[in-house]
């Protein structure tokens, strides 16, 4: 199985981040709505899957389970190609890093891709999840489907928008987007689909499980259970959910991959890359050539 070296994957997410930013308007914007439905899809699913199993015989399983299938997600966005604003946080740092794009246009992409994902969260929430009765409601009658479904979002969207603090959002949302990250770079580092997969499937299941928070998934949890009529949850607890999430998911990428791994490899070196937004991919033997045009997670 083919794969990149830590330093070519560094030259890899820089060549992937001007890409990225050097997208127009109109395709970060269309691009990001695929990621929010993508990432919504996986959460649907991953309620789908876990409700009805109740911890008292179940205990933490469930939520293994559920970040297997939340993977499916970040491999939509990967393979099929879309923008999303979680991962966008450690590529456009990198490439701000090359001196090829301004902070200013970095965070005019982050701004809409940001948009684009609620946008395609909020359509997944209110019609595939709550109108086609797949998240039932407070009414729904006891051991139907809808009913466990409900149940299984109630505690979900109840945890991330009452229970946990705003300290503890924050702080597992730092977590959670190192993690995504790390997910995103090994993603580079595979030349083929299996490899983009396996490095996809660990890191995620790993976040879901240990119940952090990751702002474009809570832009489709905590919709949804407002849309659903999950008693106690407001939009003002969602928005300020998004707002520690954001801040969280920004520092982790920014510090944690993105900051560390521009010391490691890229500090004190010009990166490879092309004027026209072509990677130069560094070969076996250690020199480069032109390769595709960077295709990296979009």
């Amino acid at each position: 199985m083919a794969y990149k070296t830590p330093d070519q994957i560094a030259t890899a997410a820089v060549n992937t981040g001007l890409a990225k930013a050097n997208l127009s308007p109109g395709r970060m914007l269309g691009g990001s709505f695929l990621a929010g439905a993508y990432i919504a899809f996986a959460g649907l699913l991953g309620i789908a899957v876990t409700s009805g199993l109740p911890p008292a015989i179940w205990g933490t399983l469930p939520t293994l389970i559920f970040g297997a299938a939340f993977s499916m997600g970040l491999i939509l966005v990967i393979i099929a190609g879309s923008e999303l604003v979680t991962g966008n946080m450690a590529l456009l740092p990198l490439a701000v890093s090359s001196r090829r794009i301004t902070v200013g246009r970095a965070g005019m992409s982050l701004g809409i891709v940001t948009v684009g994902n609620l946008l395609g969260s909020l359509l997944v929430a209110w019609f595939f999840a709550v109108q086609t009765g797949v998240i039932g409601n407070a009414g729904s009658a006891d051991g139907t489907p809808g009913a466990m479904t409900f149940a299984r979002l109630t505690g979900i969207a109840t945890g991330k928008a009452v229970t946990e603090t705003d300290w503890q959002i924050f702080l597992r949302a730092v977590a959670c987007n190192w993690l995504v990250c790390l997910a995103v770079w090994m993603a580079l580092a595979a030349e083929d689909i299996g490899g983009k997969i396996l490095a996809i499937v660990f890191p995620i299941t790993a976040f879901v499980a240990m119940g952090f928070d990751h702002v474009v998934a809570n832009m489709f949890f905590l919709p949804a259970a407002v849309f659903a009529g999950v008693p106690g949850i407001g939009w003002g607890d969602v928005v300020n959910n998004w707002i520690f999430a954001y801040l969280g998911n920004f520092l982790g990428a920014g510090v944690f991959v993105a900051g560390i791994y521009w010391f490691l490899y890229l500090r004190g070196r010009e990166p490879e890359t092309k004027a026209d937004g072509v990677e130069a991919t560094p070969t076996s033997d250690g020199r480069s050539h032109a390769g595709e045009h960077a295709a990296g997670p979009r």
